[in-house]
C-alpha cells in the first residue's frame, strides 16, 4: 500500500508542478505559492470536517501540532529555496540537484533504524539514478556549462545550484521528519493541514520585508492556481499516509518521481523533446519500482 500511495504522490506532485510552470509565469512564483497554500488550506479544511478528521488519530498534548508547525517551517524554506533556484538558475541544471534529496531521506531513515533488503534496497538506487537522468538535460547542461565564468582560474557554480542543494536537503530532512516523528503523532491529513497553515502565515509575514506582493491575480489563472493546490495537497496527503503505513525511504523515493512525470507530461502536451538519456531514465524509474515491489 505505501508503495501505490508514494506513486499517487508522485503523480499529483508532476501534475502540480506542470500547472505552476504556466501560473507562476502569469503572477510570479511567490504569489503562485501562497495562493496554492490557500486553496489546498481550504480543500483541506471542508474535507478534514465532513470526514471528521480533526477528532482522531491525534497524539494529547501540544507537542504534536509544534512537531507539524515545524515540518510546515521546514517546507517552507525548501519551497521557497526551490521556486528561488528556478528562478535565477537554469532548470536542467538546478531540477537534478533538487530531485536528489530522496537520499538523504533514505540516509537519515537507516540511522534511524530502518531495514530493507538487498533487493529493495537496489530499486531504490536504480529509481534515484532514473530519477536524476530523467530530470537532467544534458544538452542544455552543456551549452550553460560553456557560457560559465572564470574569474582568478576558478570556474564559478552555476546560479540557482547552492539554493537546490538547500531545497534538496530542506527535502530530505522533511520526509524523514514526517515519516518518523510527525505522521505518527498527527495523522496524515491534519499533519498537511497544520503545514498549510504555517506556510500561509509565514509567506503572509515574509512577504513585507522581502518586497513581494500578495495582491489578488486577475483572470482565468485562478483556475490554474487551485489545480495546483488541489492536487499539492492530494499528493501530501498520499504521501504522508504512505509514510504512515510504509518504510519512509521506499516511500520518499517513490514520490521523489514527480520530475519525471513533469517532464513527460511536457513530453505529451508542450511537444518538449526527451533526449536519449532522459528516456533511459524513465526506463531506469520502471525497473526500479518493479525491483521495489517484489
Amino acid at each position: 500500500m505505501g508503495i501505490i500511495l508514494g506513486l499517487t504522490g508522485a503523480v499529483c506532485w508532476g501534475v502540480a508542478d506542470f500547472s505552476a510552470r504556466f501560473a507562476s509565469r502569469r503572477v510570479g512564483a511567490y504569489r503562485t505559492l501562497f495562493y496554492m497554500q490557500f486553496f489546498g488550506f481550504l480543500a483541506l479544511t471542508i474535507f478534514l470536517k465532513a470526514t471528521g478528521g480533526f477528532r482522531h488519530g491525534i497524539a494529547p498534548g501540544w507537542q504534536p501540532w509544534a512537531l507539524a508547525v515545524v515540518a510546515g517551517v521546514l517546507n517552507m524554506a525548501a519551497s521557497l529555496s526551490l521556486y528561488h533556484s528556478f528562478e535565477v538558475g537554469v532548470m536542467s541544471i538546478v531540477a537534478p540537484v533538487s530531485s536528489s534529496y530522496p537520499a538523504l531521506t533514505v540516509a537519515l531513515s537507516l540511522l534511524s533504524g530502518e531495514r530493507i533488503g538487498a533487493l529493495r534496497g537496489a530499486g531504490l538506487a536504480v529509481t534515484l539514478a532514473g530519477v536524476i537522468l530523467a530530470a537532467t538535460s544534458f544538452a542544455s547542461a552543456t551549452k550553460r556549462a560553456t557560457s560559465v565564468a572564470v574569474a582568478s582560474g576558478r570556474a564559478r557554480m552555476a546560479k540557482g545550484v547552492i539554493w537546490a542543494i538547500f531545497a534538496a536537503v530542506g527535502f530530505g530532512v522533511l520526509f524523514w521528519f514526517l515519516g518518523f516523528y510527525v505522521v505518527p503523532a498527527v495523522g496524515s491529513g491534519v499533519s498537511v493541514w497544520v503545514m498549510r497553515m504555517t506556510a500561509i502565515v509565514s509567506l503572509l509575514v515574509v512577504a513585507l520585508p522581502a518586497r513581494q506582493t500578495l495582491r489578488m491575480p486577475r483572470g482565468n489563472v485562478w483556475w490554474l492556481l487551485a489545480a495546483v493546490g488541489l492536487m499539492d495537497t492530494a499528493a501530501f496527503v498520499a504521501n504522508n499516509a504512505g509514510l504512515h503505513v510504509g518504510p519512509v525511504s521506499v516511500v520518499s523515493v517513490l514520490a521523489s518521481l514527480y520530475g519525471a512525470v513533469t517532464v513527460i507530461l511536457s513530453w505529451i502536451f508542450l511537444r518538449e523533446r526527451l533526449e536519449r538519456t532522459q528516456w533511459l531514465g524513465i526506463l531506469l524509474i520502471f525497473a526500479g519500482v518493479i525491483l521495489v515491489s517484489i
